[in-house]
C-alpha cells in the first residue's frame, strides 16, 4: 500500500502549501459577498462555512467518484499517483477559480459569465451544452440510485419500466430531486446535507480502516509497466476522460456557483472549494484500492470490472456485515446528493440566462418542470435499451470535461491581466483543450479517427487556441476582467 499512501501524502501536502498559493493568486478580501448583497432567501441565502463545505462536497462527490475509482484503476497503481498530482495541480485550482469568479460576479454561473469574455454566440452555444449536460447528469443519478437501491436494498433483478417496483423508485427519486431543487438551500438542503456527508465520510472511514485491519494486498506501482488497462487503452486521452471526478470534473463548475451564493466571505474559498476537492479525490482513492485488490485477486468476473455492482463486493470484503450496509448506503447517497444540486444548477443556468428573478415559486416551476420531463424522456429511452447507461455515462463524460476548458481560459484572462501568474490556469486549459479533442476526434461517438492522427489534429487546434487566448489576454480590459 506503499504507493496508495504516498498519493494520500500528496493530496496533504497539497492542500497545506499549494491552496495558500493559489489563494494569494486571487487575493481574497472583505467585499461584500453574494449571499448578503443579493440575499433572497432561495439561493441566496447565507450559510456556515462547515455546512457549505459539505454541501459543496456533496454537490461535487456523486456517482462520478465511484465509477472513476472502478473504471480508472484498471489503468493500474499509476493512478494513485497521477490523481493526487492532477487534482491539486488541475481539478482544485479550476474549482477554487469558478467558485471564487462566481463569488466576484454576483454567484452568476459559469455559463453566464462567459458572456462577458467569449460574446453572446458561445454563451448562447455554451448555455445549451452546459443544460443538456446537466439534464444527462440528473438522469445519470435517478438511474444509478434507482438500480443501486433495487438490486442492494429490495433484492430486484429488473430495472426496467416493466417492473412496476422501479418505476416507482424512479419516480420516487425524481420528487426527491424535484423538491431539493425547489425550495430554498437553507430550508431542506442546509439541514439535510450534514447528516449525509456524516454517512459519506463514515463509509469512506470504514472502509480505509477494513483496508488497513485485513491488510490490501495490492501491487505498487512499476515504472517499467505504466499502463496496465487491459485494451492496452492509451493514457492520453483515454485516463483523462475516464478519471474525471477526483482529478479534474468540469461539471463543478456548477456546483460551486451554488455554495457561491452562500458564503460568508471570500476567505472561506481555500475550505469550501479547494480543500473539498482533495476530499473527493480521497474518496476516489479508497475505492479504488479496494477495487484494485478485487480485480487483481480476480473476485469479480470480467464483465463486472467497472460496474457499480463492484461496490457490494468492496463493502463485504472489506468490513464487517453488519457495518458493510452503511458503505453501500453511503455509496447510494452520492448520486441522491448530486443529483438534487445538477438539477438545482440547471435551474441556475436557466434562470441566468433568461434574468429570471427566482424569489417568486412560480418561476422556479416554471424552469423545474419542463426539465424533469426532459429527464424522464432521456431516462425512458435508456431504460428501453439494454446497456445505455455506458452510453450515456460516455456523452456526460464528454460534456463535462468540456466545460473544463472555458474556465481556466476565464481565469487565465483575469490572472494576466492581474499581473499574477497566468500559467496556473492556462496550462491545464491547453492540456484540456487537447485531451478532449484528441478524445472527440477518435472516439466512436466523435469522429472515430485513428489515434495518431487524432493527436495530431488536437495539437494543432491546441497551438491555435494558445495565440487566440493571448490575443485575448492582451486585448484592453475592463473592470470585469479585475480581481
Amino acid at each position: 500500500m506503499i504507493t496508495f499512501f504516498i498519493g494520500i501524502l500528496i493530496l496533504f501536502l497539497g492542500y497545506i502549501s499549494y491552496s495558500k498559493y493559489i489563494e494569494s493568486q486571487f487575493s481574497p478580501d472583505e467585499r461584500n459577498v453574494p449571499s448578503k448583497s443579493l440575499y433572497n432567501g432561495v439561493d441566496y441565502t447565507p450559510l456556515s462555512s462547515t455546512k457549505n463545505q459539505l454541501i459543496n462536497l456533496l454537490n461535487i462527490a456523486g456517482m462520478g467518484p465511484i465509477l472513476s475509482a472502478l473504471q480508472g484503476i484498471v489503468f493500474g497503481p499509476v493512478f494513485f499517483i497521477i490523481v493526487p498530482v492532477g487534482c491539486i495541480l488541475m481539478g482544485c485550482v479550476h474549482d477554487y477559480f469558478s467558485g471564487m469568479i462566481s463569488i466576484r460576479n454576483k454567484g452568476l454561473q459559469i455559463t453566464q459569465i462567459t458572456k462577458k469574455y467569449f460574446g453572446t454566440a458561445f454563451f448562447n452555444l455554451f448555455t445549451v451544452i452546459v443544460s443538456i449536460m446537466s439534464v444527462l447528469w440528473v438522469t445519470v443519478f435517478i438511474y444509478a440510485a434507482g438500480d443501486l437501491y433495487l438490486g442492494k436494498i429490495m433484492h430486484q433483478t429488473d430495472f426496467s419500466f416493466n417492473n412496476p417496483y422501479a418505476v416507482i423508485i424512479y419516480i420516487i427519486i425524481g420528487l426527491y430531486f424535484f423538491i431539493m431543487a425547489l425550495f430554498p438551500i437553507n430550508k431542506l438542503i442546509a439541514k439535510v446535507y450534514p447528516a449525509i456527508g456524516m454517512l459519506v465520510l463514515t463509509g469512506s472511514a470504514l472502509l480505509l480502516t477494513g483496508y488497513i485491519l485485513h491488510g490490501l494486498h495490492i501491487p505498487e506501482i512499476d515504472f517499467t509497466r505504466l499502463n496496465w488497462h487491459p485494451k492496452h487503452l492509451s493514457f492520453i486521452p483515454f485516463f483523462f476522460m475516464t478519471v474525471s471526478c477526483g482529478l479534474l470534473s468540469g461539471s463543478h463548475a456548477t456546483q460551486t456557483a451554488i455554495v457561491a451564493r452562500t458564503m460568508n466571505n471570500e476567505y472561506e474559498g481555500r475550505k469550501v472549494f479547494f480543500k473539498t476537492m482533495c476530499f473527493e479525490s480521497l474518496i476516489v482513492m479508497i475505492w479504488a484500492a479496494g477495487a484494485l485488490c478485487i480485480y487483481n485477486s480476480q473476485m469479480v468476473p470480467p464483465e463486472m470490472v467497472g460496474t457499480v455492482n463492484v461496490v457490494n463486493v468492496i463493502a463485504k470484503q472489506f468490513t464487517p456485515l453488519n457495518l458493510s450496509l452503511i458503505v453501500v448506503l453511503a455509496v447510494i447517497c452520492l448520486p441522491l446528493t448530486s443529483g438534487d444540486t445538477a438539477l438545482r444548477a440547471l435551474r441556475m443556468v436557466i434562470a441566468d440566462a433568461l434574468n429570471l428573478d427566482q424569489k417568486p415559486i412560480k418561476n422556479r416551476l416554471l424552469i423545474l418542470i419542463p426539465s424533469m420531463i426532459f429527464v424522464f424522456l432521456c431516462l425512458y429511452y435508456a431504460k428501453s435499451f439494454s446497456n445505455q447507461f455506458a452510453s450515456l455515462w460516455q456523452y456526460v463524460m464528454l460534456f463535462n470535461q468540456l466545460l473544463v476548458i472555458p474556465t481556466f481560459l476565464i481565469a487565465t484572462i483575469m490572472l494576466y491581466k492581474n499581473k499574477k501568474n497566468y500559467l496556473l490556469t492556462l496550462i491545464p486549459g491547453l492540456f484540456y483543450i487537447f485531451i478532449t479533442l484528441s478524445f472527440i476526434f477518435n472516439a466512436k461517438i466523435g469522429l472515430n479517427l485513428n489515434l495518431n492522427i487524432a493527436e495530431v489534429l488536437a495539437f494543432i487546434v491546441m497551438i491555435i487556441s494558445l495565440y487566440a487566448i493571448l490575443k485575448m489576454c492582451k486585448k484592453p480590459g475592463s473592470d470585469n476582467e479585475q480581481i
